[in-house]
């Protein structure tokens, strides 16, 4: 923004320079005199050489004139410069202070993450990590990716990761994780073990492309591996087999997390129609969880009009052609079947097993 304004300043300038310079020569043309001798006239006057005047000044006008000719040059040649100035100094001074700033805030940082390659999938980690407030610092060794971060105000370092001075300079000391997510599985290997032979205790989660990969990432130090490949597989093979359910969990982020949050727990989400046969229609959800067991939640039901309610609350009635998407793990599913009557669930989404 800085840079762009000394620019404005400097067109401003010229434009007003070339200006001032063309009405002195018409000037000086329309007093009598030749088209050279005005050029010349312009010159010595406008740059304060001063040799004398090419013909007599000898009347109020002309002096007058000349007196304007000489301010408005000398103005707009000092506001060209000025301008010039400006942006050489706002350039250096910005450069020297972004530096700083960027080193003081990685010697300051604790705990952050440090994302390996700054490409499709770093962008896109750096995103989700600044939504959570997770302090984080990217290295890239392109300096185009590099300046795309600075843009962001993201913390950086330039410089290939699988160098110890890049990784040292990135604050891996204090880092708790380390995430190298470059397409080129060979370097994600090399910069897992440079980053596992500078700190034991770091977490490195590395991305591969392949099963083979998946092993030497393991053996090279990686706690966690992520195959893009797969989960795209998974994805797609969900989506297939179970639509309502992708559509009710069609938010990546919300997807993903959900995902993890139950499987940690023991969990998982199912799909439960209702048939116009069931004993349960015309009943509430809240009568529904005291006739079960177990713990059980409704998180969703899908009408047969295919509107979907989230988070519905325990006074809703339950219709025929409803689809319930019910939270719950093995043994109080179990329960749920047996005090419903219920069919068995149409789709078991990644959790508990179904043995």
């Amino acid at each position: 923004m800085q840079n762009s304004t000394s620019i404005r300043k400097m067109i401003v300038g010229i434009g007003f320079f070339c200006a001032t310079c063309v009405a002195a020569v018409v000037g000086y043309s329309i007093a009598g005199w030749s088209l050279v001798d005005s050029l010349y006239m312009v010159v010595i006057t406008i740059f304060g050489v001063g040799y004398g005047e090419v013909q007599p000044i000898d009347t109020p006008r002309l002096k007058v004139f000349t007196a304007l000719i000489i301010v408005a040059g000398c103005s707009s040649g000092i506001y060209v410069v000025g301008g010039f100035v400006q942006m050489v100094a706002e350039g250096e001074i910005q450069r020297v202070l972004g530096v700083r700033r960027m080193s003081r805030g990685i010697e300051q940082a604790n705990g952050h993450v440090i994302i390996c390659g700054f490409g499709r999938v770093g962008r896109m980690l750096a995103s989700e990590l600044k939504e959570l407030d997770e302090p984080f610092v990217c290295v890239d060794s392109n300096p185009e990716r590099i300046a795309q971060a600075d843009e962001l105000g993201y913390l950086v370092v330039t410089g290939s990761a699988g160098e110890e001075d890049t990784l040292m300079r990135a604050g891996i000391a204090r880092a708790r994780v380390l995430a190298t997510v470059l397409p080129d599985d060979a370097a994600n290997v090399f910069i897992t073990l440079t980053a596992r032979e500078l700190s034991e205790e770091i977490e490195i989660i590395a991305r591969g492309e392949s099963t083979a990969t998946q092993r030497k990432l393991i053996r090279s130090g990686a706690n966690h591996v992520v195959l893009p490949a797969a989960i795209g597989a998974t994805k797609i093979a969900n989506m297939i087999s179970c639509p309502n359910a992708a559509s009710l969990l069609s938010d990546p982020k919300q997807s993903e997390r959900l995902r993890s949050d139950l499987q940690s727990l023991g969990l998982s989400i199912h799909e439960y129609p209702i048939e116009s046969t069931s004993k349960i229609i015309g009943s509430s959800l809240g009568d529904l969880q005291s006739t079960c067991e177990g713990g059980m939640m409704v998180v969703a039901i899908r009408h047969a009009d295919q509107s979907l309610l989230k988070n519905p609350k325990p006074n809703q009635t339950i219709q025929s052609g409803d689809r319930l998407f019910i939270v719950t793990n093995r043994s109080d599913r179990v329960s749920l079947t047996r005090a419903t009557q219920l069919k068995k669930p149409e789709m078991l989404y990644r959790g508990s097993s179904t043995s």
